[in-house]
Parts: structure tokens; C-alpha cells; sequence
């Protein structure tokens, strides 16, 4: 299987990624900034299929309308050019001190509104950028204290949000869903809706649930020491995951958004696994940050890096699957037992009566889990039998 990038991986960069100058709580940055433009022909040179943004990394806050329109225009003529696409959007409501208290969850009604303002607008150029996804991440909604906000009726003002903005795009015409992207804390000592679990209860509560899904992200719900895999296997079964984040991460720390695969690889094979056996065809997305001890080379060397690294990973997955030694193993691990319903057509409970079931020895099998483990890690190693 090739390992250089093309458009048909749908491998997909937040502007912000690439254009991370690399600036921490303890640092000043170590790169210069990125000009939207060259982000879009670099990744495009290396086989990505498109960009996403936030609202501010294209267009500075505060910019005026007719500035506004010339740097749209300016970028989509690199788009036009170049072929790559916005399969998604968002909008900044975490930067600017006006949310420094969150946006559609701030204490101060009159920020909410501006929050949903400022996100009306952007939904407006996404339709225009041809973006399906918009993705929204709610870094500041949430507190340091518990006596700083009312949770309860936050849940509220952020179902409020999500119904408002719905109905603005049915309103609108637009073809377009929005993905709810959960984090546990920072900036925020604690955020609202935290893993996977909280978004979907929440998207269950809205007028228009079905137009509500999830982009998960790996470090996200690592650093909430949970499994990616098993809650990204929960939105695919639920039909929720609209859009996902792909990045590394070691366990319960600080969101490194290391590049993909170069945290927990073992965990990286086995989503990758996931994502291709039951046929995920939407962007697979990068939220990453270049190292900062990396140069503009190192940069672009980092965004290559995590394509590759997914479709190498894509390559061992499907040589795990296909191996005749992971197939038996898997028999006698009895999992495609799994795929037969608990009940037969036809029957209810009053069927499960069994006298000649013995639960001893039942209790005694042994599963074989060991035996596939290993054949996983020799796969994902690379060794040949």
C-alpha cells in the first residue's frame, strides 16, 4: 500500500495547526506567523485535501467589511487553484477577553448575544466556503470555581444556543451540521460537557438532535484518562461522529496535541482499525501543534508526518485483519459470536430458559485475548510471520 499522501485520504489541517507559532504560558513563540495562503499551497504540495478554520485565523478580529472581503477572496482563489476544500469551520469565542468568562454559557447576557452574533456571521461564510461541519468547541464555557456559575442553568443556555443556531441554518437553507468537540479542562479548570458521553446526553435534550453530532478529539478524551477508541466506536454506532480530530497524547496530562500516533500508538493502530472497518468517510482532520523547538521546515516535515503515520497504521490494520493466524484467533476468541443477536427472531425472554446451560464450565473458558494481543503488536511493529 503507497504511504504518500493523496487528496482521496480526505486528510484535512486546521490552519491554526501548521500556523501554531509555538507561544506557551512560559514562552514567547519561536516561529513567525503563517500566511493562510502558504498554509493552503504547502499542504496541498503534500497531498492534504483540505483546510479548516476558525473565523479569527483567517480574518484578524476586528478587521473591517472591506478588509473582510479581500482576504476572502484572496483566499478562495488559493482554494480554487490548489483544489483543496473547507469541509469545516468554527469560530473563535476563546481568545478574545470578552469571553473570558465563556459565550454561549458567559454570566453577562449581553455577551451571549454577541457570541451568538459573531457565530451567525461565520456560519454564513462557511455555506459560502462550501463547509458541511461546523464544529463547535466550547473552551471557555465552564469555571474555575463552582461558585462562579450556575451549572444547572448553563445546560439551558447552551441548549438555547444550539436551537437558536440550528434553526438559523434551516432557516437559511444551508447543508451543513454542527459537531460538538468535548474537552475536560483547559483553559478552563473544568468545561462543560467534558468527554463524549456528556455531548451526546446533551444533543438527546435539543429541537433538532439529528442535526447535532460529535467531533471528537484523541488527546481530549485521553486526558480525561477514558478510551478513544471505545468512545469513538459509541458515536459511530450512535451516527454521531460527524467529524474527528486526530492527534498524540500521553495520558492524563496537559493537551499536548502531539502529532498523530506519537503518543499512544497502540491506541492509534487499533482507531485506526475502527475507523476503517466500519467505513468512516468524513475528514480526517489534524489537531495537531508543531513542536516548538521546531524551525518553518520542521513544520511542514510534522504535517506530512501525520498522514503518513495514519496511512502506515491503515496498511497494519488491514494486514491484522486479513491474516489468516488473526482470524482463527479471533475464532477462538469467539468475538464474530459477538455479531449474533443475544435473542433469535422470533423469541423473548420467556425463551432464554436453558437447564443444560453449566455455568462452570462456562466460567472456566478461556478467551485467548493474550494470543490476539500480541499478534496486534507484532502487526503494528511490522513483523512478518
Amino acid at each position: 500500500m503507497p504511504v504518500t499522501p493523496t487528496p482521496a485520504d480526505k486528510f484535512t489541517f486546521g490552519l491554526w495547526t501548521v500556523g501554531w507559532q509555538a507561544r506557551d504560558p512560559f514562552g514567547d513563540a519561536t516561529r513567525g506567523a503563517l500566511d493562510p495562503v502558504r498554509s493552503v499551497n504547502e499542504l496541498a504540495k503534500r497531498g492534504a485535501y483540505g483546510v479548516t478554520f476558525h473565523d479569527d485565523d483567517l480574518i484578524p478580529f476586528g478587521s473591517n467589511d472591506s478588509d473582510r472581503a479581500q482576504i476572502i477572496q484572496r483566499f478562495k482563489k488559493t482554494l480554487e487553484e490548489t483544489g483543496m476544500k473547507v469541509p469545516m469551520m468554527t469560530t473563535n469565542l476563546f481568545s478574545h477577553p470578552v469571553f473570558k468568562d465563556g459565550a454561549f454559557t458567559s454570566n453577562d447576557r449581553d455577551i451571549r448575544r454577541y457570541a451568538l452574533r459573531k457565530v451567525i456571521r461565520n456560519l454564513d461564510l462557511a455555506a459560502e466556503m462550501g463547509a458541511e461541519t461546523y464544529v463547535c468547541w466550547g473552551g471557555r464555557e465552564g469555571s474555575e470555581s463552582d461558585a462562579a456559575k450556575d451549572a444547572y442553568v448553563s445546560h439551558e443556555r447552551m441548549r438555547e444556543a444550539f436551537n437558536l443556531l440550528s434553526q438559523y441554518v434551516i432557516d437559511k437553507g444551508y447543508k451543513m451540521k454542527f459537531a460538538i468537540e468535548p474537552k475536560p479542562n483547559e483553559p478552563r479548570g473544568d468545561i462543560f460537557l467534558p468527554t463524549i458521553g456528556h455531548a451526546m446526553a446533551f444533543i438527546n435534550t435539543l429541537d433538532h438532535p439529528e442535526m447535532v453530532g460529535l467531533n471528537p478529539e484523541v488527546g481530549h478524551e485521553q486526558m480525561s484518562n477514558l478510551n478513544f477508541v471505545h468512545g469513538i466506536a459509541q458515536a459511530l454506532w450512535q451516527g454521531k461522529l460527524f467529524h474527528i480530530d486526530l492527534n498524540g497524547q500521553h495520558g492524563p496530562k496537559f493537551d499536548q496535541d502531539l502529532v498523530f500516533g506519537h503518543g499512544d500508538v497502540k491506541s492509534a493502530f487499533f482507531l485506526v482499525d475502527l475507523l476503517e472497518h466500519y467505513k468512516y468517510s468524513g475528514p480526517k482532520h489534524f489537531d495537531y501543534k508543531p513542536a516548538r523547538t521546531e524551525d518553518d521546515a520542521g513544520v511542514w516535515q510534522s504535517a506530512t508526518s501525520n498522514m503518513r503515520t495514519y496511512l502506515l497504521l491503515k496498511e497494519r490494520a488491514i494486514a491484522y485483519r486479513n491474516d489468516p493466524r488473526v482470524i482463527d484467533a479471533m475464532k477462538e476468541s469467539r468475538i464474530p459470536e459477538l455479531e449474533v443477536p443475544t435473542l433469535a427472531k422470533g423469541e423473548t425472554w420467556k425463551d432464554l430458559a436453558d437447564p443444560s446451560f453449566d455455568v462452570e464450565s462456562a466460567g472456566a473458558r478461556g478467551m485467548g485475548y493474550e494470543k490476539l494481543n500480541q499478534l496486534a503488536l507484532e502487526h503494528l511493529m511490522g513483523v512478518r510471520a
